[in-house]
C-alpha cells in the first residue's frame, strides 16, 4: 500500500532543523532573541505594527481576551462552527458565549447570522470572535461594520489562515479589526510545534497582551505602584524588581519555538501556494462526484490560505454513513477529519446554554469531511485521495 496520507501535517526542511539546532547551541532556549525576531518578522508579514507570540493560539484568544477586558457579566459572540478553544476562551474569563449559526456550505458565519446573534443577546456585546473557517475569511467588511455598531470588540479567530487576504489587506493586519489570533500547531501552514500569535495595531492592547502572557509583571518604573520598593537610593529602578498589578499566565512561546516559527515564515508564500493549487486540483477531481460530493463552496470576498480540504458529502445518498466511510479510507492510507462538530453541541455548553437553533451549523456539520491537505502533497496524491473516495462510495 502507499504511503499513509493524513489529514494534515507539517512540511519541515533541512534549514529549520539548523536553525532550532542553532538555538540548542546558544545561550538562550526560551525569552530570548528568537522571539524577538520571529514576531517583527511575523508582525512585517502580516502588516500589523505589533505581533505577541504564545505558547498555543488557545493561549493568544485567551489573552486576547483579557486584553480586550472581557469578564463576568459580558457576552461574546462566537460562530457555532469552529474549535472548542474559541468559545472557551470566552469563558475562561468568566464571559458568557452567544453561539452565531453559520452558512451551510462554507462553515462561515454570515452578516445575517452575527445579526441575530446580537439580537439574541438583547445588544449587550462586548465582542465578536469571528472564525476564518478552513482558510477562508469572513466578510470581514460586513462584520466588522456590524461589531463597530454594536459597540463590541472584534477578535478574530485566524488560526486556519495566515497567509490569507480579506478585500486587499492581509488576514493578521487587523485593518478592520482589534485583534487576531494565530496557530502554529504542525497541522498549520507555519509549524512551531506548538504556538501561537496575537497581532494588533493597538500599543495599549499589544502591551496587555504582552504583559499577561508572562505573569501579568511590570518592569517599567513609569508602572509601579510601590516605589519605595521599586527604587534605589538614587531614583533608579532597583534591577530585579518587578510588580504584578493583575495577574497574568505562562503563556510565553521558547526561542525553540520561534527559531522554527522563523524559518518556517520565510517559506509561507510557497506553503500558502502549494496549498491553494492542491485546493484547486481538488475542485477539479471532485466535479463529476457532485452533487453527492462537493467542496466548500468559495466566497468572493476573501483570497483563502487553505488550512483544510472540507468537502460536503450526502453521506445519506450515497448510502455510507460518514463513520463507514472514515475507516474504509482509512484501510487504504488515507485520513480524514470532522472539523467540527458545532460547539454549542459540546455536553458543557448545552447543560450551560440549553440547545440553540442553529440549522446552518447543523447541516454544515452533518456533510462535512476533511481530506488531506499539506503543502508536501502533489497533485498525484490529490487524484489517489479522490479515486479513492469514488470508489468506496461506488462499491
Amino acid at each position: 500500500m502507499s504511503s499513509f496520507l493524513p489529514y494534515g501535517r507539517q512540511l519541515i526542511e533541512d534549514d529549520d532543523i539548523a536553525a532550532v539546532a542553532e538555538v540548542l547551541r546558544g545561550d538562550w532556549l526560551t525569552t530570548g532573541p528568537s522571539v524577538t525576531r520571529f514576531e517583527e518578522a511575523l508582525a512585517a508579514r502580516v502588516g500589523a505594527p505589533h505581533a505577541v507570540s504564545c505558547s498555543s493560539a488557545t493561549a493568544g484568544l485567551h489573552l486576547a481576551c483579557m486584553a480586550a477586558g472581557i469578564g463576568p457579566g459580558d457576552t461574546a459572540v462566537v460562530p457555532a462552527v469552529t474549535f472548542v478553544a474559541t468559545a472557551n476562551a470566552v469563558r475562561y474569563v468568566g464571559g458568557e458565549v452567544m453561539f452565531a449559526d453559520v452558512d451551510p456550505d462554507t462553515g462561515l458565519m454570515r452578516p445575517d447570522d452575527l445579526t441575530r446573534a446580537l439580537a439574541r443577546a438583547g445588544g449587550a456585546v462586548k465582542a465578536v470572535l469571528p472564525v476564518h473557517m478552513a482558510g477562508q475569511c469572513e466578510d470581514m467588511t460586513a462584520i466588522s461594520r456590524i461589531t463597530r455598531e454594536a459597540g463590541a470588540v472584534l477578535i478574530e479567530d485566524a488560526c486556519h489562515a495566515l497567509g490569507a487576504t480579506a478585500g486587499n489587506a492581509p488576514i493578521g493586519a487587523c485593518a478592520q479589526s482589534d485583534m487576531s489570533v494565530f496557530s502554529f500547531h504542525p497541522v498549520k501552514t507555519l509549524a512551531m510545534g506548538e504556538g501561537g500569535a496575537v497581532t494588533t495595531r493597538d500599543p495599549v492592547l499589544a502591551e496587555r497582551l504582552a504583559r499577561f502572557r508572562s505573569h501579568g509583571l511590570v518592569r517599567d518604573l513609569a508602572r509601579m505602584e510601590n516605589l519605595g520598593l521599586a527604587s534605589a537610593a538614587d531614583g533608579s529602578a532597583n534591577p530585579w524588581y518587578y510588580e504584578m498589578p493583575e495577574p497574568g499566565f505562562n503563556y510565553r512561546a521558547s526561542d525553540i519555538q520561534c527559531a522554527l516559527g522563523l524559518s518556517q515564515l520565510g517559506k509561507l508564500d510557497r506553503f500558502v501556494e502549494a496549498r491553494r493549487r492542491l485546493a484547486d486540483h481538488y475542485e477539479a477531481q471532485l466535479a463529476p462526484l457532485a452533487p453527492m460530493v462537493r467542496p466548500l463552496r468559495r466566497t468572493g470576498f476573501s483570497n483563502p490560505a487553505w488550512h483544510l480540504q472540507v468537502v460536503l458529502i450526502d453521506f445519506q445518498g450515497i448510502g455510507m454513513d460518514r463513520a463507514a466511510l472514515m475507516r474504509a479510507l482509512h484501510a487504504q492510507g488515507i485520513g480524514s477529519q470532522v472539523h467540527y462538530l458545532p460547539v454549542a453541541r459540546q455536553p458543557y455548553y448545552e447543560r450551560l446554554y440549553g440547545k440553540p437553533e442553529l440549522p446552518g451549523a447543523d447541516a454544515y456539520y452533518a456533510r462535512c469531511l476533511s481530506l488531506p491537505l499539506f503543502a508536501g502533497m502533489t497533485e498525484a496524491h490529490v487524484e489517489r485521495v479522490v479515486a479513492t473516495l469514488q470508489k468506496e462510495i461506488e462499491n
